[in-house]
């Protein structure tokens, strides 16, 4: 197969294209090269999609290829690179983020809806609201200008390597043992995947040229079997000490991710679909997903031999704070 991966540096569209190059097959990744280095046995074709110069660049990509997988949220770049490459079997990493239905517990693609699509590109700085809606527009390019496609919601992808910190920050915390803050209550739900499995699957997709629109992440389980299998994975028996969101949100520790946070936390019932997609569907077309335990593993390793590497969350001076009943 001759793959075009619009990345390939980053996390998830550098493990697609390894994963290609792993299977034998013909890869070329287009991107600007300036964020890390592809994937040993893939062809790098300098593009930079911030600039009007696709159209020429296009050309320097040469021919037709079996699939393509972007991952990109800018409706002008994917409608530019849907145009030049029409005929290939597209691969279009999309999110969650594109449900406007955050509360709703097992929804699936079909009964879960969607915020109204933003088709012009908008500054995430400006507006970090507008990146569900502009990816809706994204998926409604690839659908009706791709001759087949496989839609990806993505839900929170983790494993070695990932950029946002917020999985990272449970194999850090929990390696060091002790009494560790747990959020919530432990039957609350969880719902990750990691981004070597998410990878490989969108990889078959592409072999397969499967067609549809899938929930692209784990199989959900609860708080307590999350954090006991990071445990595991991390080698250490720590003690839970559960924190009822209301206590949280009395010492003001934000959900989700970023400073003062406890990552993939998130207030009830307002979130509880956001962890409990369906993905029945995405399973039945070969996703296969690893033991938590084997990504608590590895990320941990990834953490110890990359200094830098971004883990967002509670200081442990700001956890202990919470622990002790007063606010840092």
């Amino acid at each position: 197969m001759k793959l075009l991966v619009l990345g390939g540096t980053v996390f998830l569209s550098r493990a697609v294209a390894a994963e290609a190059v792993a299977r034998g097959h013909d890869v070329t990744c287009a991107c600007r090269g300036t964020s890390g280095t592809i994937p040993a046995g893939a062809r790098h074709v300098v593009l930079d999609r911030e600039t009007p110069e696709w159209g020429v660049l296009g050309g320097v990509l040469g021919g037709e290829y079996d699939a393509v997988v972007d991952v990109a949220r800018h409706p002008s770049r994917v409608r530019e690179a849907v145009a030049r490459f029409p005929n290939a079997h597209w691969v279009f990493v999309s999110t969650a983020s594109v449900y406007s239905d955050d509360s709703t517990p097992g929804g699936t693609p079909e009964n879960t809806s969607l915020h109204d699509p933003i088709a012009t590109d908008v500054d995430l700085t400006q507006s970090p609201e507008a990146y569900g809606p502009m990816k809706v527009a994204c998926e409604q390019i690839v659908r009706e200008g791709a001759d087949s496609a496989t839609i990806a919601r993505a839900g929170l992808i983790v494993g070695p390597g990932d950029p946002s910190g917020r999985f990272s920050y449970w194999p850090s915390r929990i390696a060091d043992g002790g009494e560790v803050l747990a959020p919530g209550a432990p039957e609350d739900a969880v719902q990750v995947i990691d981004v070597r499995d998410l990878a490989a699957w969108i990889v078959t997709c592409a072999e397969q040229r499967t067609q549809g629109t899938f929930n692209a992440t784990g199989h959900p389980t609860s708080r307590q079997a999350f954090l006991e299998e990071v445990a595991r994975g991390v080698d250490t028996r720590p003690q839970w000490r559960w924190v009822s969101q209301e206590r949280l949100a009395e010492h003001g520790v934000e959900p989700w991710s970023g400073p003062h946070s406890l990552p993939l936390w998130l207030p009830l019932p307002e979130y509880a679909g956001h962890m409990t997609r369906d993905v029945d569907a995405a399973y039945a077309a070969g996703l296969a997903t690893r033991p938590l335990v084997e990504t608590a593993r590895d990320t941990l390793a990834w953490l110890r031999a990359t200094p830098d590497a971004t883990v967002t969350g509670l200081t442990r001076e700001e956890e202990f704070a919470v622990l002790a009943g007063h606010a840092h």
